[in-house]
């Protein structure tokens, strides 16, 4: 590979990150965003739960497979353009809202257009790296998630403070626009399967055919709805922080956005990092250490969990939470070069937006709207405490995923081995 394709290979990674943190720059603004939504427009936090998860993740994961199959047999450019100027629109709009029904409206238009972003973004990432820099590679790319969290929260709680949180959605939803249009005249699209090794790629296989695959592979399955529980809890606890820091220790908007984008942003992101880079670097001794990464971090992430959740000290909650995004982020680059080790180049896009569909339908559909309930019913009995308790009883889950993660270290060497005969 000449210095030049080496180069425009990170350039399109790096364009890549970027979309994904407009990605979540989108997604997430809601969560800074719900108090003085919920103040303005009498939501509870039920609304709110369905808000931030199932009325997004609906049409997310329900269209995540046919776009994703889409990309596998056709340009995952355009498909990825396209949809970041659909979502940024919608969140622009989200502006614009009256009520309840009308926000939902745009959440699901969100939803519809994110669906799009990154299983054919995974699908070029894995045409550009070889197989033994792919975690990495799709680790930083998912660091996108995080300073996409980072970005929404700082700039969404600053701009909501000083101007309200319509302005908010209007001055992080336009600049998308304009991202879409760069990445359309200044990305190629590369040749399915570049990396991989010559005349393993055949034909185009069928959806059917991609999801007899991954079907027969115990890993996969495994590790898809360990990444489910993981989400379930991550994503229902982190879209209700803010409101934690606001409600429970007192902070206003703008220094509960700065605080847990900081924290959340910055945590998990250098754990996203390390997740992807580490996992290649001791695959050498072990590939099971894409399955033993996550696994580990789960297990030091219970006493950063319990420390968020019961001090009273608003420092240790700040600590807290920089540790607890850190280590619940080393899964996602592990994960997905898992995923696209079990199948070939033409199945990736789809491969990934089935992956991304057992997650968000159980990670981000429920996670957030259990929490709401949760909060809800506990309300008469904690008031402003009644978060603390969902966010407890929440955790349970994470002992689900770990389970799921250990059984999948004990199948993915005989599925890699099927995988490549």
């Amino acid at each position: 590979m000449t210095k030049d394709n080496e180069r425009y290979k990170w350039f399109v990674l790096a364009i890549l990150t970027i979309v994904y943190t407009f990605n979540f720059i989108d997604r997430q603004i809601l969560v800074i965003l719900q108090e003085p939504i919920k103040a303005e427009l009498g939501l509870s936090d039920t609304q709110l739960g369905l808000l931030t998860g199932l009325a997004f993740a609906a049409l997310y994961v329900m269209l995540g497979i046919p776009i994703a199959r889409l990309a596998d047999v056709g340009n995952r450019k355009n498909i990825v353009a396209i949809s970041l100027a659909i979502w940024s629109a919608m969140t622009a709009l989200s502006g614009s809202v009256q009520n309840f029904v009308q926000l939902l409206l745009t959440r699901v238009g969100v939803g519809i257009g994110e669906a799009g972003g990154s299983p054919p973004a995974h699908s070029m990432i894995s045409d550009y790296f070889p197989p033994e820099k792919r975690a990495t590679a799709l680790a930083i790319y998912s660091t996108g998630i995080y300073i996409g969290i980072l970005l929404g929260f700082v700039v969404g709680g600053i701009i909501a403070k000083l101007y309200g949180w319509r302005i908010a959605f209007y001055a992080l939803g336009i600049p998308g626009i304009l991202l879409a249009l760069i990445l359309y005249f200044t990305v190629k699209e590369p040749t399915k399967g570049q990396q991989d090794p010559s005349g393993s790629i055949t034909d185009t296989p069928s959806a059917k055919a991609v999801l007899q695959t991954l079907m027969g592979m115990p890993t996969f399955l495994y590790l898809a709805f360990a990444c489910g529980f993981h989400t379930f809890v991550t994503y229902g606890i982190s879209n209700f922080l803010p409101s934690f820091l606001q409600r429970v220790h007192g902070m206003d908007i703008a220094t509960a956005g700065i605080t847990l984008g900081l924290t959340l942003g910055i945590g998990g992101g250098l754990g996203t990092f390390l997740g992807g880079y580490l996992a290649d670097r001791f695959r050498k001794k072990d590939l099971r250490w894409y399955i033993w990464m996550p696994i580990l971090a789960s297990i030091i992430n219970f006493l950063p969990a319990i420390i968020l959740f019961f001090s009273d000290n608003v420092t240790f909650v700040i600590i807290a939470s920089f540790f607890t995004s850190a280590l619940t982020a080393i899964y996602m680059g592990p994960v997905l070069a898992i995923t696209h080790s079990l199948v070939n180049a033409k199945m990736r896009a789809l491969a990934s937006a089935i992956l991304f569909f057992v997650l968000n339908l159980i990670g981000l559909g429920f996670g957030p709207l259990s929490v709401g309930l949760l909060s809800d019913y506990l309300i008469p009995e904690f008031g402003n405490l009644s978060l603390r308790w969902a966010f407890c009883i929440t955790f349970v889950s994470s002992g689900i995923s770990l389970v799921l993660f250990y059984l999948g270290s004990k199948t993915y060497l005989a599925d890699l081995k099927k995988a490549s005969a």
